[in-house]
């Protein structure tokens, strides 16, 4: 036990903050990218409404590293988009945090996009014209009528769109590498550590992880339980 404790005080914790800052940033972009699309997919017809959500929800069932081997086909400075933004913007996407970021996105957007979906498919259409009766812009209904009314379904795609991009692990050291202190998230250091036999360090991150996946359960049901506090019980 001594020596649980003096690994923790003495483990690097960088892995973890780059994994919360990664897994914050992504799931803030991927909150209204996914809120945005699904508002878009809903006003859309039915075959260009499949079409929409099957671009969309792609990342969810490909594996990892196919979307990061086109991640990095896509940003690679000997490409055009990647040669572009490194030659105008002096922006380098390959192994770099801003890779970390777009990869967590590009995985964990679709979470957040068919959570709001069902969200928004979920609530009387009523409200909505009520309040085009009423005389409120379309814009204003949005933000004050419908998505207030879908809140439960948005709140858990945000939890687990946050959980999905902290554990992302595949797309990420594809395009952003394992760099110390700068690119390695707590699953790369899983598997670096694996690699060198390092079953007890490992061991720690696991917990580490462990913990934050109940908090974020934790959190998501409490908020769900404030929602629908009203509905009876069985």
């Amino acid at each position: 036990m001594d020596e649980i404790v003096k690994l923790l005080t003495e483990l690097d914790y960088s892995p973890l903050f780059i994994s919360l800052k990664t897994g914050i940033a992504a799931t803030v972009v991927s909150f209204f990218l996914g809120i945005y699309a699904a508002g878009k997919a809903m006003k859309a017809g039915p075959r260009a409404k499949a079409v929409l959500d099957g671009i969309l929800t792609l990342p969810l069932v490909l594996p990892p590293t196919v979307a990061g081997f086109f991640l990095l086909l896509l940003f690679s400075t000997r490409r055009p988009v990647g040669a572009y933004l490194y030659d105008k913007f002096d922006l380098k996407i390959i192994q770099s945090w801003a890779g970390c970021v777009i990869a967590a996105t590009v995985i964990a957007f679709p979470l957040m996009y068919r959570n709001a979906r069902a969200a928004f498919e979920q609530m009387d259409v009523n409200l909505i014209y009520a309040a085009r009766t009423l005389g409120m812009p379309e814009r204003k209904i949005f933000w004050k009528v419908v998505l207030p009314t879908a809140g439960p379904g948005v709140a858990a795609g945000t939890v687990l769109t946050f959980a999905r991009a902290l554990g992302e692990y595949g797309a990420t050291s594809m395009l952003a590498g394992n760099i110390a202190g700068k690119t390695g998230t707590i699953s790369q250091k899983i598997a670096m550590v694996l690699q060198d036999g390092d079953y007890r360090m490992a061991g720690i991150w696991v917990g580490i992880v462990l913990a934050l996946a109940f908090l974020l359960v934790l959190l998501l049901n409490l908020m769900l339980g404030k929602k629908l506090k009203h509905v009876k019980r069985w």
